[in-house]
């Protein structure tokens, strides 16, 4: 599982990189819609973290929950 979260958040460091300099070479070079492109990088700077976050809780929650349930089942067989 660690190999697994080490790897998410290698992908996630490199996703918003790569979006910070399209939105760096697309401010020098290109000079029209900047500003959105500025205001998706801050965007996605915060919600793609939060959802890798919510993701891994949901996951964590629905694990829990399904282990829970094989553990009672063994005690009522």
């Amino acid at each position: 599982m660690k190999k697994g979260k080490r790897i998410l958040a290698l992908l996630g460091a490199v996703f918003l990189i790569s979006l910070y300099l399209i939105t760096l070479f697309s401010a020098l070079f290109a000079k029209e819609n900047v500003m959105q492109l500025l205001m998706a990088s801050i965007y996605a700077t915060i919600v793609i973290p939060v959802l890798f976050w919510a993701y891994s809780l949901i996951y964590k929650l629905l694990k829990k929950k399904n282990g829970d349930d094989d553990k009672e089942d063994e005690t009522h067989n």
